[in-house]
């Protein structure tokens, strides 16, 4: 599916009118020229579905460029006993396990870019995501993941609660894979909406589940992943003309 020129992406003129995707994609589709759907993994680990929520929206935002998309969980690792003293973690985890498919290491292959979530955990990525990041050093070694666009989000119960701390913590990763982070910054009113954070959308859930204002700003945010993916797996400069 082509990316909707109709949709327009919010990246400040003022700062620069080369950042802005989505003129730069229209153009080319003005001048005939054929433009590549982007391939979006979405990939999270959720334990009450605040998270699944964030990332719902993320897929949602993605689509809307015409983006392929996969949404992925990674596996739970927590001990049944543990799952079962929770019982919105419980029911969660039944709800998902037969609609959202599990997260294999291939999907990391298959995408152009890629959208990670996870809860906060002590200021710090939840093991389940991080044990299934740990698991792409093949991918890593060949190669296979450098000059991919990449975007994170979380939650966490309270404002203070680690959500800044869980973000940064998880893009350290994707320095070492050589990635191109898109934090969705100040680029547009959904983000001050939210809370305005520009690390990525962070949702503190003490108070109920994602709001509106959340989820628009979450879809923002996968709206922007797609479309600089759009434009760096399309582009007609190749990557090793980059860095040589």
């Amino acid at each position: 599916m082509p990316l909707t020129c109709e949709r327009q992406f919010s990246i400040p003129v003022s700062i620069s009118p080369t950042l802005n995707p989505a003129p730069t994609v229209c153009a080319a589709r003005a001048r005939g020229q054929e433009v590549i759907a982007a391939k979006i993994a979405v990939i999270y680990y959720s334990a009450t579905g605040n998270v699944h929520k964030l990332a719902n929206a993320i897929v949602e935002g993605a689509l809307e460029t015409g983006a392929e998309v996969r949404l992925r969980r990674v596996a739970e690792l927590a001990p049944e006993e543990a799952i079962q003293q929770n019982q919105a973690w419980a029911a969660h985890r039944d709800e998902t396990s037969g609609t959202v498919e599990e997260a294999e290491i291939e999907d990391l292959r298959w995408a152009d870019g890629f959208a990670f979530g996870t809860p906060t955990r002590f200021g710090n990525p939840a093991a389940q995501l991080k044990q299934f990041l740990d698991m792409a050093g093949g991918l890593w070694f060949e190669g296979a993941l450098a000059d991919k666009p990449v975007t994170t989000f979380t939650a966490a119960m309270y404002p203070e609660g680690g959500l800044e701390s869980t973000i940064l913590a998880l893009n350290n990763v994707f320095y070492h894979w050589g990635c191109v982070l898109v934090p969705p910054g100040y680029t547009s009113p959904s983000i001050f909406e939210a809370g305005g954070n520009p690390y990525g959308t962070a949702f503190p859930s003490g108070k109920g589940p994602p709001t509106d204002a959340v989820l628009a700003a979450a879809r923002h945010q996968g709206r922007r992943l797609a479309a600089f993916t759009t434009v760096l797996t399309d582009a007609s400069v190749p990557t090793h003309a980059l860095t040589t």
